[in-house]
């Protein structure tokens, strides 16, 4: 026996770094699911000096856990239904990501033990018992002197309704609930990534197997990862549907003045200086293929990169480039249509033209006749779009 114990204590002291024992999400398998599983509400705390090794909170006595600081902000990370019982692949990711933003306690809502059933309507029934739980957990933070203000709750799929409930509970005193994986308007702004419904690069048919189920659901989590981290700015704008967005009717901010349009992710408070353009290609090809497009404007030494799936015909993309480049001095393009075998493919462009959308005093640019060949970048100077060379 003392050697199984000194055994489970050395892994202890290897995965923690520091001699202390770490607290991990709970991991459960596809026998939890068949079994069924009985809900309990595990909150693991993360904070920057434990950002490696999870401390479990005791519900009650809160001073137990010395870094836990309610002076600070804190963040609670809800996950949805599991219907595997494995512990969500982002939960790490956010964890570290909220932590680099601020000094911060990050909570992890580990409610497996509940969420893990093959029965998805036993796992929503457990999220009002679950939301009750959180709920006396945040009221005994107030009374410690916590400020309500302060809390931000983050919930994905099913974890964002048992974040409503939370809300709801507490009277809407909640200083902010950020929810992914919801159908319809429910918050004070809700964004629609790529109209919010099939995503770009998501499987189409159930042959893909899993990734058919969950690509387009977990696309919004990764958004909010990518927005934090500050790989991407995603950019909200106000609209009442998709097809009008696509045609350009929708890129004006006058909704939120005098600030701008809300850009994805709590703490992502700058704004790039951005521009869209609609972009109006004619082709002349014999044949329709798909395949990405790449567009670059040089302006010195500035430049950005947009890609886009179209199909190669009469095409209008609409096209959002990080630097609102005043001169555009060059522009260039390249295709790539994934074909590997044979010879490259060449897409002859009759014209394509660029309107500038939020910036109507400025001229359109255009360009007449070029051939584009596979994975060949070619550079041309624009053009005012009523003279031809």
């Amino acid at each position: 026996y003392f050697s199984v114990y000194l055994y489970i204590y050395l892994l202890c002291i290897s995965r923690s770094g520091t001699g202390e024992s770490c607290d991990n999400f709970t991991d459960l398998n596809l026998s939890h699911c068949f079994m069924g599983t009985v809900l309990y509400v595990r909150l693991l705390l993360y904070t920057r000096s434990n950002l490696d090794c999870g401390h479990e909170l005791n519900h009650h006595r809160l001073s137990s856990q010395p870094l836990f600081n309610l002076s600070r902000p804190t963040a609670f990370v809800i996950h949805g239904y599991r219907p595997t019982g494995a512990p969500p692949i982002w939960i790490d990711h956010i964890v570290h990501l909220l932590a680099e933003q601020e000094d911060m306690n990050v909570i992890v809502v580990d409610w497996n033990n509940g969420a893990a059933n093959l029965n998805y309507f036993t796992a929503v029934t457990n999220t009002r018992k679950a939301a009750y739980n959180l709920t006396g957990f945040i009221m005994t933070m107030q009374e410690e002197g916590a400020s309500l203000s302060s809390v931000h709750l983050i919930g994905v799929s099913l974890g964002a309704h048992l974040a409503g409930f939370v809300g709801a509970n507490l009277k809407g005193k909640i200083g902010r609930i950020t929810a992914f994986g919801l159908t319809g308007a429910h918050g004070h702004i809700d964004f629609y990534a790529n109209g919010g419904n099939d995503q770009p690069g998501c499987p189409k048919t159930i042959f893909a197997g899993k990734s058919y189920f969950v690509c387009d659901h977990q696309r919004s989590v990764f958004l909010f990862l990518c927005a934090l981290n500050r790989t991407c700015s995603l950019t909200g704008y106000p609209c009442s549907s998709y097809s009008d967005f696509l045609e350009g009717r929708c890129l004006q901010c006058e909704a939120f003045k005098p600030a701008s349009c809300p850009v994805l992710g709590e703490f992502v408070s700058f704004l790039l200086a951005e521009l869209m353009y609609r972009v109006d290609m004619v082709t002349w090809n014999q044949y329709l293929r798909w395949g990405v497009v790449f567009i670059r404007l040089h302006s010195g030494r500035n430049f950005t990169e947009l890609f886009r799936f179209e199909q190669y015909t009469s095409t209008r993309l609409l096209a959002q480039f990080d630097d609102d480049l005043q001169q555009v001095q060059k522009i260039s393009m390249r295709i790539n249509t994934g074909n590997v075998i044979g010879p490259r493919y060449k897409i002859r462009l009759l014209r394509i033209r660029f309107t500038p959308l939020e910036r109507p005093e400025r001229p359109l640019m255009c360009r007449f006749d070029i051939i584009l060949e596979e994975n060949v970048e070619v550079a041309f100077r624009p053009l005012p779009c009523n003279s031809r060379l």
